[in-house]
């Protein structure tokens, strides 16, 4: 049997999107020119790689399979292409990245926009997931890395220190809640509140925390796409809010709006990288680790042989 390198990448795409449609955007084909080729690898191999539903795509034995040297043999391709291109005078290479809500939108700008201005050839793919699901498609090969929750178990992945940050509850200047020196959880949700969309991560870790809480729900008035829009509905008199610290302190120096810490344990976040090997990743991959984890702003150069300078944590 003969699987091309697209037919492969094409079907890393589909399982991860969890369908065919979704696969053939990310591997920028046509759906008609995705679908061809994965009849034609399971008419070539003889045995169905997906089961088809209107829900999207499962994999079969033999797609778990495939999929499991597909990651391996593509991860090697990288590897090569990444460590080849420095003999033309460049890099190319695309890093694979997951990312918890608190991360993606406060501290990863910042380090991406530092890192990319020296890797012109190294395209960064991120996607924001919770982070119990990280780190199982980290682990999986799914992806190079994710930023996580200090508190989930990260098994046997290699960990760093990222950044910390909590949780704080945003009020209009004048609120009941205000007159609070902290507040649980639980008392926030009498309150009607401002989040993100249903979809985000954040959301659905706040959901499925109140449900912990005798089945209760959010009462959830308005859903916006950024913690700026959150603090500027909240500035409205629309509902109280959740978001990070420091996006409540930056969003107080314009708006009338007063923060609330939580008491929760959940609150205080300290953020992980978490990855299965860094020597087993590209170099401009390890350059990204390194990036992440120099202190704001501060260049860490390439990384030399041997590595980082203080080695990983082993959870």
């Amino acid at each position: 049997m003969r699987f091309d390198l697209v037919d492969l990448s094409l079907f890393r795409h589909v399982v991860e999107a969890g369908s065919i449609t979704h696969g053939a955007v990310r591997a920028n084909l046509a759906l008609a020119a995705a679908s061809a080729r994965v009849r034609g690898m399971e008419e070539t191999l003889g045995a169905a790689l997906l089961t088809r539903s209107r829900q999207g795509v499962v994999l079969t034995p033999a797609g778990r399979t495939l999929l499991a040297h597909a990651r391996i043999l593509l991860d090697r391709v990288e590897h090569m292409q990444g460590e080849l291109a420095a003999y033309a005078g460049g890099t190319v290479g695309q890093i694979r990245v997951l990312s918890n809500t608190n991360a993606l939108t406060e501290f990863l700008p910042e380090v991406l926009s530092a890192y990319l201005a020296r890797h012109s050839g190294v395209s960064v793919d991120i996607e924001e997931r919770t982070s119990d699901e990280i780190v199982g498609l980290v682990a999986e090969g799914a992806a190079d890395l994710g930023i996580v929750a200090g508190t989930v178990d990260t098994g046997s992945l290699q960990t760093y220190p990222f950044r910390q940050d909590r949780f704080v509850v945003v009020v209009v200047s004048g609120h009941a809640l205000q007159a609070h020196e902290a507040v649980s959880f639980a008392e926030v949700l009498a309150h009607d509140l401002v989040g993100l969309d249903r979809a985000s991560a954040l959301t659905r870790f706040l959901a499925d925390k109140a449900a912990r809480i005798d089945g209760r729900t959010m009462r959830l008035r308005v859903q916006l796409r950024s913690f700026d829009a959150v603090c500027r509905l909240v500035e409205c008199g629309v509902g109280v809010g959740i978001v990070p610290e420091t996006t409540a302190r930056r969003a107080m120096r314009g708006m009338a709006i007063g923060i609330v810490p939580l008491t929760d344990p959940w609150a205080l976040r300290d953020l992980t990288l978490c990855l299965r090997g860094l020597e087993a990743l590209p170099a401009f991959a390890q350059d990204f680790v390194a990036q992440l984890r120099a202190p704001s702003g501060a260049d860490p150069g390439p990384i030399r042989q041997g590595g980082l300078p203080s080695g990983p944590r082993l959870v």
